[in-house]
């Protein structure tokens, strides 16, 4: 599973919320995490033309997200909707993100962040990804955790969290046992 932070703004909520979720899925069997920070990937912002050469930062973020069976995305809420480096990384790739679930940890102000959420829902859909019902949503995030990153009420985050991760692996091991059949082969 790799988990992508969606925000590459500086001094984000995303990181933080990122690696509390790798932990929590690192204490589990049935998950390995790669975590992938948008702001590192440093992606182009402008699409090439039929025929450029592939930039080399789309080609290194590639195996990456082509050797996960699953994603959570880390998206904060930005004018209800989700951020444009978000956008912009989802767009370089296809086959990555095809036949493959999506949960979502969302954060923002009193929605949470699911707006975001929602939006994203149509973007995954168009690229034959599966979006799962569970989501993690933190309204008003940054009172949810102290200064070590860590929840203040962990229960309650870590038991919307289990049932995400629940969601994911069974939807992971249902689509990966039906990748190569088609329509998925391209």
């Amino acid at each position: 599973m790799a988990i992508v932070v969606g925000s590459i703004r500086a001094g984000r909520f995303g990181s933080v919320a990122a690696r509390w979720l790798a932990g929590q899925a690192e204490l589990r069997d049935d998950l390995q995490v790669d975590l992938i920070e948008l702001a590192e990937a440093r992606l182009p912002e402008v699409r090439l033309a039929d025929g450029d050469v592939i930039p080399q930062a789309v080609r290194d973020l590639s195996p990456w997200l082509a050797g996960a069976d699953a994603f959570v995305v880390v998206v904060p809420e930005h004018n209800r909707s989700f951020p444009a480096s978000l956008k912009n990384a989802v767009d370089w790739y296809r086959e990555e993100w095809q036949a493959k679930p999506v949960g979502f940890l969302c954060y923002g102000g009193p929605a949470g962040g699911l707006r975001a959420a929602e939006q994203l829902r149509q973007v995954f859909a168009a690229l034959g990804s599966a979006t799962i019902r569970e989501t993690v949503s933190l309204s008003h995030h940054r009172a949810l955790f102290d200064a070590h990153g860590q929840p203040v009420d962990a229960e309650s985050v870590s038991l919307d969290t289990r049932r995400m991760f629940d969601e994911l692996v069974w939807w992971a091991e249902a689509l990966r046992n039906h990748r190569q059949i088609r329509p998925y082969v391209r």
